[in-house]
């Protein structure tokens, strides 16, 4: 889905981005959305992702959308694609050591890097774009210049990392995460894990010098010989599956505060008709990774972070301030006991930095009597519990969903419990 938008980071350049979209968003889209065809000419797919992964715009804003000007058949290969999206995030909630684990081995290969002298001239060549396979080294330069790459182009760039190149997946999930604009826990890390056959077991994806030529349309024809097998990785742990949490609410009664992270930057239409008595935005993008975090990557979700708290506070009119600090509890302790908060209110943080983050804040205000409730979209709590194994479970439920949504049929009424 996309390319560093041209617009804004801002839920109103979120719904001109869509508006613009939506007219191929049918039969178009699913005849051309494999096309990688280079910086600029991103047209064929929506460029909508950096937008949702922040949630400057939700699910179902575009699925009632391109619904409304395609119908579900003319537009199901692009419906699928959000589905993906929402499979990944919900299969991690089900699935969290996959995400811890890959966390600790990042900073185990980290610290190898500066002892491995093979494996850092293997790696510094990778992510400097000075492999000399054509295609892969314009990938790493559109990467963090622009914050983006197409799908298909992550996917042969990790199977090239990990085949051809012989690198650790994490370090090339590490590096992604690092610098895309829709950089995801979720997606990010269960993509790379599909690619070397560790999310699909024994599945991988192997990147064909004949693809590659004929989905860029003939910009690259690779150099070099590539990996001719992708046989597939293997690991020690079996991750037991965990059930959701309960969504949580507003208690009646209670005087809160609302707080925007990057992981949904539209609280206002979360819960629209409560009362806060102040909002505070918090970004944590800088935690992606040990290393540094990507100009793009951190100025967008700064801005979408910056762009929801605005919105909260003038939706509710009421005072809005921000926190940047490398951890979050004592500013915004001091936040809530300066507006005598009995809770702080959020939205809900799936697996990953945020929900690290929350998990601290949580004990901080404890400390002080203060609740944090993380209350959890309902397509979310819709979707989610179809995602525990594969991701066919949950395609096979996209008519009921939607129906469930209230985005098809003659009612159109959601039925999805809320919270």
């Amino acid at each position: 889905m996309d390319e560093r938008p041209s617009r804004q980071a801002t839920r109103r350049g979120a719904f001109a981005a869509l508006k613009d979209f939506v007219p191929r968003a049918g039969t178009e889209y699913a005849s051309r959305r494999n096309f990688d065809l280079g910086p600029g000419n991103h047209s064929n797919v929506s460029r909508l992702s950096p937008y949702i992964r922040h949630r400057l715009i939700g699910e179902v804003e575009i699925l009632d959308a391109v619904l409304r000007h395609h119908g579900a058949a003319d537009a199901a290969r692009f419906i699928e694609e959000i589905f993906w999206r929402t499979y990944f995030k919900g299969w991690l909630e089900h699935h969290p050591s996959v995400w811890t684990d890959y966390r600790a081995t990042v900073r185990g290969l980290l610290e190898a890097l500066e002892t491995n002298a093979g494996l850092r001239e293997r790696y510094d060549n990778a992510v400097n774009a000075g492999t000399g396979i054509d295609c892969f080294d314009a990938w790493v330069s559109e990467l963090v210049t622009t914050g983006y790459l197409h799908n298909h182009a992550r996917m042969w760039f990790a199977s090239i990392w990990v085949y051809t190149l012989e690198l650790p997946w994490q370090l090339g999930a590490d590096f992604f995460y690092r610098h895309l604009l829709d950089g995801d826990p979720a997606s990010n890390t269960l993509s790379w894990r599909w690619v070397c056959g560790l999310h699909t077991k024994g599945k991988t994806y192997l990147a064909r010098k004949t693809n590659i030529v004929s989905y860029t349309g003939g910009r690259f024809v690779p150099g070099g010989k590539l990996a001719d097998e992708a046989p597939p990785l293997k690991e020690a742990r079996t991750h037991t599956l965990r059930p959701l949490p309960d969504a949580q609410a507003i208690p009646a009664s209670s005087r809160f505060g609302l707080l925007v992270t990057e992981e949904d930057c539209s609280l206002e239409t979360l819960v629209p008709a409560c009362s806060p008595v102040a909002v505070m935005g918090a970004v944590t993008t800088a935690s992606r990774s040990p290393l540094a975090i990507g100009a793009p990557a951190l100025e967008f979700a700064m801005q979408a972070v910056a762009d929801g708290t605005e919105r909260a506070a003038i939706h509710y009119a009421i005072p809005a301030q921000s926190v940047q600090a490398k951890e979050w509890g004592d500013a915004i302790v001091a936040w809530s006991r300066s507006n005598n908060l009995a809770a702080v209110v959020t939205a809900y943080a799936p697996v990953g930095p945020v929900a690290e983050r929350l998990a601290r804040v949580r004990r901080a205000l404890a400390g002080y009597g203060v609740e944090l409730l993380q209350l959890r979209r309902p397509y979310d709590s819709c979707a989610w519990p179809h995602t525990t194994r594969g991701y066919f479970r949950l395609k096979s439920r996209i008519p009921e969903l939607l129906r469930d949504l209230g985005l098809v049929g003659p009612e159109k009424k959601s039925r999805c419990a809320s919270g």
